[in-house]
């Protein structure tokens, strides 16, 4: 079971957390000049790396606070945890 850091309550088990899918995802517009394919691209396709994924997380058996977090989808390991409001961390390569 993963230990997420919560911004507000601190570390907490991952069963007081809910995935909310992808973070960092800009919604086309105006909505009168988006195409049928951009918005299908938007409602329905998400990046599935296998390694470092961009996620949204909501405390909802706590604060019921939303915020991101840096998973790598290999082995779950969480990189970083951070606001909604807060710029996508830059993470160094693993592999360097």
């Amino acid at each position: 079971m993963l230990n997420i850091k919560c911004p507000w309550c601190g570390e907490r088990p991952e069963v007081e957390f809910r995935c909310g899918g992808e973070s960092h995802i800009q919604r086309p517009g105006p909505h009168t000049e988006v195409s049928d394919e951009a918005w299908a691209n938007y409602l329905f396709y998400r990046d599935n790396p296998k390694g470092v994924l961009f996620e949204r997380w909501v405390h909802s058996g706590g604060c019921g606070e939303w915020f991101n977090v840096a998973r790598n989808t290999v082995t779950h390991e969480i990189l970083a945890v951070y606001q909604m409001t807060d710029p996508k961390p830059v993470l160094e390569d693993p592999k360097e």
